[in-house]
C-alpha cells in the first residue's frame, strides 16, 4: 500500500500522479451518468435505500391465471387501457414496460398495439391472455395515487427488490459519502494528470442511480492508493479498487456486480486504467434470490475486505516475465496468440511510443493490447482484445 499524507480531508499533493494511458477504458458508468435525469440521482446511500425500499413497500405481487384477466378500454377514451385482475380493487393502468412485458408474453407486438386505439388494442391483448399457453402470470402492483401495473412477467420469476441490493452496498459501504473506504468516486484533472479522491457529492457528480425500472450504483476505495511496480520515469504506477452493480426488480435488467482495479474517473465518469475487470451476472429465474444471497453478496462483501496482494503479485510477475528479447520474438509471441499482422505492428509500435523501447515482458504487451484496444470505435472489438489482454495477464500471474 501507498500511504500518501491526506490534510483537511485532502491528499497533500493536491492528488494522487495517476497514468491514465495504462489499462482499459470502462465508459459504463459514464453511461448511466450522462443518461440519467436529476429526480434519478442521489447523494448517498440512504436517500437512495429510502426511495427503493419505498417503492417496494407500495408495491405487491401475484400470479394469477392470465385468462382471468379482463382489458377494460371505452371508446369514449381511445388513449386508456386498463387491466382488471382478479380480486383487484380497481383496474389497474399499465405502465409503458410493464404494456411491453405483457404483449411479450402473448407473443404481441407492443410497438404495434400502442400505435393503435385502446380498444383495438384491448381486443388483441384479451385474445392473447385467453389463449396464453403458460396459463399463469406474475404481476407487481405499485400504489401511488392510483394503481399501476409496473411489471408482468412469468410465474417463475425470480424477484430481487432494488432495495436488497442496496442494502448489501450499505452493510460495507455505510452511506457511500466517505464514512467508509467505499465512496463515491473524486475526478481526475487531465491538465496535471492527478486524481483528486476528495469532491463534493452532487448531482453532477453522484454515481448513485435508481429510476422506476432499476437501480446503479459505482463506488472506489480511492483514499487508499494500491502500488504495483512503477512507471517509467520511476514514480509509483497506482490503482484503485472500485465496483458497480445494477438491478431491476421489474425485470428491465438481470442483477449485476462487476469488481476491478483502476487508476481514475473523470469528470464525465469515465474509468481509465482499468484491470482485472471481474463480473457475475444473475438473471432473475425462478432460485435467483438464493444465488443472490449465496453469491453475489458475499462475492461483494469478499472484495471489499480482500487483500490487494493477489492484484500485486499478479502484475509483477507480468511485469518480471520478459518473454520477447527481438522483433521476431516480438512477433512469434503476438502471432502465436492470434493478433493479425497489422494489430501486432500497431501493439509493439504503441509500447514503443510510450514506454520508449519496444515491448519485452507480458506486461508490456498487456498494456500495448489494451492501449489499441481503445482506439477501436467499434465496443465488442474493444472488449474482445481486451479480453484477450486480460487473458495474457492470467496466464502470466
Amino acid at each position: 500500500m501507498t500511504t500518501i499524507e491526506i490534510t483537511n480531508g485532502r491528499p497533500a499533493s493536491g492528488g494522487y500522479k495517476v497514468d491514465v494511458s495504462r489499462g482499459g477504458h470502462n465508459g459504463r458508468v459514464s453511461s448511466e451518468w450522462f443518461s440519467r435525469p436529476d429526480d434519478e440521482k442521489y447523494l448517498s446511500l440512504s436517500d437512495l435505500y429510502a426511495s427503493v425500499k419505498g417503492r417496494a413497500a407500495r408495491s405487491k405481487t401475484r400470479t394469477v391465471e392470465s385468462a382471468a384477466i379482463r382489458v377494460e378500454a371505452h371508446r369514449e377514451d381511445p388513449e386508456k387501457l386498463a387491466l382488471v385482475l382478479p380480486d383487484a380493487e380497481a383496474p389497474v393502468a399499465p405502465t409503458h414496460w410493464s404494456f411491453g412485458q405483457l404483449a411479450s408474453l402473448v407473443s404481441a407486438p407492443a410497438a404495434y398495439l400502442r400505435q393503435l386505439p385502446a380498444p383495438l388494442a384491448g381486443i388483441n391483448l384479451q385474445y392473447g391472455l385467453t389463449n396464453h399457453r403458460a396459463e399463469q402470470v406474475k404481476t407487481m402492483e405499485f400504489a401511488n395515487g392510483r394503481t399501476e401495473l409496473r411489471a408482468v412477467t412469468g410465474p417463475d420469476y425470480g424477484r430481487i427488490y432494488d432495495h436488497e441490493l442496496v442494502s448489501a452496498v450499505q452493510r460495507i459501504a455505510g452511506d457511500g459519502v466517505g464514512d467508509t473506504r467505499w465512496k463515491v468516486p473524486g475526478v481526475l484533472d487531465w491538465s496535471t494528470g492527478l486524481y483528486n479522491p476528495v469532491v463534493d457529492v452532487t448531482k453532477d457528480t453522484t454515481t448513485l442511480y435508481a429510476s422506476d425500472r432499476d437501480v446503479f450504483l459505482f463506488l472506489v476505495d480511492d483514499r487508499n492508493p494500491i502500488e504495483a511496480g512503477t512507471l517509467p520515469d520511476g514514480s509509483p504506477d497506482l490503482y484503485f479498487r472500485g465496483f458497480y452493480c445494477w438491478n431491476s426488480a421489474v425485470g428491465a435488467k438481470t442483477l449485476g456486480i462487476a469488481s476491478f482495479y483502476l487508476r481514475a474517473v473523470c469528470q464525465n465518469r469515465n474509468l481509465w486504467g482499468v484491470e482485472d475487470f471481474q463480473e457475475i451476472t444473475i438473471r432473475h429465474s425462478k432460485y435467483a434470490a438464493n444465488r443472490f444471497a449465496h453469491e453475489a453478496a458475499p462475492a461483494l462483501a469478499n472484495f471489499a475486505d480482500s487483500s490487494p496482494q493477489p492484484f500485486i503479485q499478479g502484475i509483477r510477475s507480468a511485469r518480471e516475465r520478459i518473454v520477447a528479447r527481438s522483433d521476431e520474438d516480438r512477433t512469434d509471441f503476438l502471432r502465436k496468440r492470434g493478433f493479425s499482422k497489422a494489430e501486432t505492428g500497431k501493439i509493439v509500435e504503441t509500447v514503443l511510443a510510450e514506454e520508449g523501447r519496444p515491448p519485452e515482458s507480458v506486461f508490456d504487451f498487456v498494456q500495448g493490447i489494451t492501449a489499441v484496444a481503445r482506439s477501436k470505435p467499434q465496443q465488442d472489438a474493444r472488449l474482445a482484445m481486451e479480453t484477450r489482454a486480460k487473458k495474457l495477464l492470467e496466464v502470466a500471474a
